[in-house]
């Protein structure tokens, strides 16, 4: 069957597709599933992983939403990865290659969204900081199965570790998760915060209105549509300049209008509460998980506490500090 899929593909897909059977495998080889190409595999596993579990109760851009429609990083991850493959697909590109890298791309994550990164990268600063691009492809190499990883393809490791920041991914695979990360959160987090009444669509720029669209699902599929002439034409993922521009200054209208404020109002809490459960566990090493404990002889204590924070959900963080840190009453019989 697996094989049959390889040929399939070899006869389907574009000429600049990544084809699995192309794939520059794993770092530790394994024996080929008789069922499932390897990009379909890493899928699996990654679907399958306690980390991807974890993402459906870290925040998005709302820390702790009182409302059962705000996006979490879960959901942002399933909308990422339905727009990846729907611009593969268009593209006879590699779609399960796509949804691969899309669904382990913020494995990493930390707890409290983009604060909890900021944070995070500052209490690290003497180990190199915290990216959570570079913390997904740690967790998916190191972190997962107790210590064993998950041995995904290159392929999915270089588009997980490649979908924000400078560094261009190698495959087009890769490239088209870094625009539908952008294309996902532009548009949910407009979404998100018309409802949690911070702005209204009156405010949104009107020329990037103009030329995306007015409504949620408009805007997503000017983009989406945009990149599919943009690859049928020139072979490569990207956008036309007028409507990449028009993303851009939605994207930056949100770190102005949404993003700082929810930054004046929660920020300074989700520093206290990491930074205080951070300087904890450096100063009592053995109340780790046992683990994170192991990781200490190789990774260093900044290190083991850093990954172990950044895998908190934000309940679990809040629970801990709680247990640590806020006095108990007495129950007096």
């Amino acid at each position: 069957m697996r094989e049959d899929q390889e040929k399939l593909e070899l006869l389907t897909l574009s000429d600049w597709a990544t084809p699995a059977v192309k794939s520059c495998g794993r770092v530790h080889a394994i024996l080929e599933c008789p069922r499932r190409t390897c990009f379909q595999r890493d899928r699996d596993r990654i679907v399958h992983c306690k980390a991807f579990r974890r993402l459906g109760h870290k925040t998005q851009v709302f820390i702790s939403p009182e409302g059962d429609h705000y996006r979490d990083r879960l959901t942002h991850t399933l909308e990422v990865a339905q727009i990846a493959r729907t611009i593969a697909r268009s593209l006879r590109l590699n779609e399960d290659l796509t949804e691969a890298i899309a669904l382990g791309h913020d494995l990493g994550h930390t707890p409290f969204g983009h604060a909890g990164e900021r944070t995070l990268n500052q209490l690290c600063a003497g180990i190199g900081g915290f990216r959570h691009n570079e913390q997904s492809l740690r967790v998916a190499d190191h972190l997962e199965r107790d210590g064993a990883g998950l041995n995904l393809t290159m392929e999915v490791r270089n588009g997980i570790v490649c979908h924000t920041g400078k560094q261009r991914a190698a495959t087009p695979e890769g490239r088209i998760v870094h625009f539908a990360d952008r294309i996902a959160y532009v548009n949910h987090d407009i979404d998100d915060a018309v409802r949690a009444g911070i702005i209204i669509p009156e405010d949104l720029p009107k020329e990037a209105v103009r030329i995306l669209g007015e409504t949620h699902g408009d805007r997503i599929d000017t983009m989406v549509a945009d990149m599919v002439l943009y690859g049928e034409k020139e072979h490569e993922i990207g956008m036309h300049p007028e409507v990449y521009a028009a993303m851009m200054e939605l994207r930056a209208y949100l770190f102005q209008a949404v993003y700082a404020a929810r930054s004046q109002e929660e920020e300074h809490k989700v520093d206290g509460l990491l930074g205080a459960l951070y300087d904890y566990f450096l100063q009592h090493i053995e109340q780790l998980p046992e683990f994170y404990k192991k990781h200490v002889a190789y990774d260093g204590e900044q290190r083991a506490v850093c990954d172990y924070i950044a895998g908190m959900t934000d309940r679990f963080a809040i629970q801990k500090y709680t247990e640590l840190f806020i006095p108990k009453s007495w129950n007096i019989k």
